[in-house]
């Protein structure tokens, strides 16, 4: 073997420190595998996680729920509050090299507002026109005021996707979704994991650490956990509430917690298809008993280890948006009971799907429990959690059980589940009385004015009950001591730019 010369070893030195001694990759577990890939049609909260990497927006929300910029450097409304002008961030490129301009947000609002496929239309109803009025700077031009659009951008309304890629893919967009966040996409196997890697062009490079993120769908919170204790995840969302004290008192982990914005309930089918054909979907009396025979404080209590509330509305009982002369209703088997005989019935079947996980499944075990007492014969009927969102999208379903991950605007946690033409509203309610309130909300500047119209829907909504609010939980994360930069926030969100792994 010749003897390596001076230059060969000059070479080989320079080659090793051009590539990086470490590449760090975060693993994060999910509960959840995520739904489509595309910001216009999905709807599922890990899916946002995953889109808080890959996906800015006009706008983002801080731990303390204030909107700040993202796409959007500055904004300012008209004094009507018919006009909102947007004033863009410069050099901002997508994955696939093209430029994120005013063009680009004009083609993704439009696509959003157009799409057959997006379920953001009623996010984006109040919006009249979107019109570039600059290479960088947009201005949306609505049919009424509207306070909750900045809040609406704050999320996947507001997504900016690549109008090349768009234009490509069009309702296959998922499939090779083409964003401007810190991560691209790699690939995606069902029900396996996700995989992005560092953008090397992000507009705010400097403050993205990791080279590549790696997300499992573990709907198993005990194998969840399992995983990062081995050493196979980095990080967990959604740490069983049982199992707080023990990684806490473990060495090499840290816990992280915070009460979230949204809620936990049960959908009823109300009228979205044959399957609504049913007494517990037609007769308000057995949906009032059906809430009436559950305890939700003693079920928050022992299924989350007390850090979750109970609660009757999209909104917990200490947000200021909740109706306080509408208390949680306290557990009364024997009014149930009376409820369900005045409908005509002594037992009633229900068909209950719920989501493939131990938590989810411990807490609808106990409700069925619960109901069981009045007079319900509940069967649950267990799936993946896209699916059951699939199903209740399509109205095949009675009753559902689905969470809400909460929006910052209490519009975002009521109005495209309720409104008769809401966007995620699967049960297909509609009353003009709570569409004319719900809308009014969104048109007032005032939030006197817009409690009064929320506190008015909640009254129709709490007697007639097309959903049913369990409760309020905490998100709760885990994570290696290796993991830092992370800070949790009430929307549940895992962001990565200034997370590092050491």
């Amino acid at each position: 073997m010749k003897p390596m010369t001076k230059m060969t070893a000059a070479l080989l030195a320079g080659a090793l420190f051009a590539f990086p001694a470490l590449s760090a990759e975060l693993r994060i577990g999910l509960q959840d595998d995520a739904d489509v890939l595309d910001p216009a049609q999905s709807r599922t909260f890990v899916g946002r996680i995953v889109y808080t990497a890959m996906c800015d927006k006009l706008v983002d929300v801080s731990p303390d729920l204030k909107i700040v910029p993202q796409l959007a450097t500055e904004w300012k409304w008209s004094a009507d509050g018919k006009e909102l002008s947007m004033k863009l961030r410069d050099g901002v490129k997508f994955h696939d090299g093209t430029a994120m301009d005013a063009a680009a947000v004009v083609a993704t609002i439009e696509r959003n507002m157009t799409l057959p496929e997006s379920r953001r239309k009623s996010e984006l109803s109040s919006v009249a026109k979107v019109e570039a009025a600059g290479p960088l700077e947009v201005k949306f031009t609505l049919k009424a005021p509207d306070v909750t659009l900045l809040a609406q951008l704050s999320d996947r309304a507001g997504m900016i996707v690549s109008p090349k890629a768009a234009k490509e893919l069009g309702a296959n967009f998922g499939s090779k979704p083409v964003c401007a966040g810190p991560f691209k996409f790699v690939e995606r196997v069902q029900q396996d994991r996700i995989v992005l890697e560092k953008f090397a062009d992000y507009w705010d490079k400097d403050k993205v650490f990791v080279d590549k993120v790696t997300y499992l769908p573990i709907p198993d919170t005990t194998v969840r956990l399992a995983n990062l204790q081995s050493g196979d995840l980095d990080m967990i969302e959604r740490l069983a509430p049982t199992d707080v004290a023990a990684v806490k008192g473990a060495s090499g982990f840290k816990v992280d917690s915070v009460v979230n914005i949204g809620y936990m309930a049960l959908y009823a089918n109300i009228a979205n298809g044959p399957r609504a054909d049913n007494p517990f979907g037609k007769d308000k009396r057995l949906r009032q008993a059906f809430s009436l025979a559950i305890d939700r404080d003693a079920l928050n209590q022992i299924v989350y280890e007390g850090t979750a509330v109970g609660g009757n509305q999209p909104f917990p009982p200490n947000s200021p948006w909740y109706n306080k002369a509408l208390p949680v209703p306290a557990r009364d088997v024997e009014k149930a009971k009376a409820l369900i005989k005045e409908a005509g019935f002594e037992r009633v079947p229900i068909e209950m799907q719920i989501p493939n996980n131990p938590v989810a499944a411990q807490m609808m075990q106990i409700v069925q429990s619960m109901v069981a007492e009045a007079g319900f014969d509940v069967s649950l009927k267990s799936t993946e959690f896209a699916t059951l969102l699939d199903e209740q999208t399509r109205g095949n379903y009675q009753l559902s059980r689905s969470d809400w991950s909460g929006r910052v605007d209490p519009d975002g946690n009521i109005h495209q589940f309720i409104t008769c033409k809401g966007g995620i509203n699967d049960t297909k309610y509609c009353n003009a009385d709570v569409d004319k309130l719900l809308n009014e909300a969104r048109a007032s500047t005032e939030d006197a004015v817009r409690k009064q119209k929320y506190d008015a829907a909640a009254k129709i909504l709490n007697d007639e009950l097309p959903v049913i609010y369990l409760g309020h939980q905490s998100w709760i994360w885990a994570y290696k001591n290796s993991v830092t930069g992370f800070a949790a926030s009430p929307d549940g969100m895992i962001r990565l730019v200034g997370v590092k792994k050491s």
